[in-house]
């Protein structure tokens, strides 16, 4: 059984996801990483080096099922969890009449049940141990809509997420188990292709996309901080902080 602390990550093959799987693993964490394709987990492995201290569990985090087998994969291998990183999401922009039922569904599955879901197994598990820590990736566009994206249904999702994670850490508080949120602008990833980079730098006041270590590095610091409950930190280049 592991003395190391253990955080799972979904949507970790990828991405933020990735990003934040290698960032703990640097700090000796042990890390559960979530992701939909076993193929890709697999090769997000390999690529951190296939450390026994890299477990993936793929499945479909919106499944109530999945949440149940990354906890108990990871408590099995590892004895406990004292962080969950709920990373996994997809972004949608379009103007809000043309979101078809399909967008909706997927939206809704990915981005709030694969928030709902594992975090109730993780609040049973940490309240009981009387510690713990629930991050969410959320998006500053649900802080600071901009009408140069159209986006009202992530608006919608993301904003209520940033406002749970200030519910839930008022609520589990008298458990000892924390909640956070770091709000990510655009980030540098392959959801945006190269040609489209020019207009999105210009989104925020710093003129570039943030990269995904700067969301890592957020998540590393919240974790870190024990003293920080129930804060929603944007990681956008100054997005949010007001019209500029």
């Amino acid at each position: 059984m592991s003395t190391r602390n253990t955080v799972i990550v979904t949507g970790a093959s990828s991405g933020l996801g990735f990003a934040i799987a290698k960032a703990f693993l640097d700090l000796g964490y042990n890390v559960v990483g979530n992701g939909r394709s076993q193929a890709r987990l697999d090769e997000a492995a390999a690529a951190l080096g296939n450390s026994d201290r890299f477990l993936t569990v793929a499945g479909d985090v919106a499944s109530p099922e999945t949440a149940e087998r990354l906890f108990d994969h990871a408590i099995e291998a590892f004895g406990q969890v004292d962080v969950l990183v709920n990373n996994a999401g997809i972004f949608i922009a379009k103007p809000f009449a043309e979101y078809t039922p399909e967008d909706i569904d997927a939206v809704i599955d990915t981005n709030l049940r694969g928030f709902i879901y594992p975090s109730q197994v993780a609040v049973r598990h940490m309240a009981a141990r009387k510690s713990g820590h629930i991050v969410n990736i959320t998006a500053n566009i649900g802080l600071h809509p901009d009408r140069n994206v159209p986006a009202a249904l992530a608006v919608l999702i993301k904003g209520g997420l940033n406002d749970v994670t200030r519910g839930l850490a008022l609520e589990l508080s008298p458990h000892n188990v924390r909640v956070s949120a770091v709000a990510p602008g655009i980030i540098e990833t392959p959801m945006h292709a190269p040609e489209t980079h020019a207009f999105l730098s210009g989104l925020n006041p710093m003129g570039r996309m943030g990269r995904p270590e700067d969301i890592a590095e957020a998540v590393v610091y919240l974790v870190r901080s024990t003293f920080t409950n129930g804060v929603v930190l944007p990681v956008d280049g100054g997005a949010s902080t007001g019209r500029w």
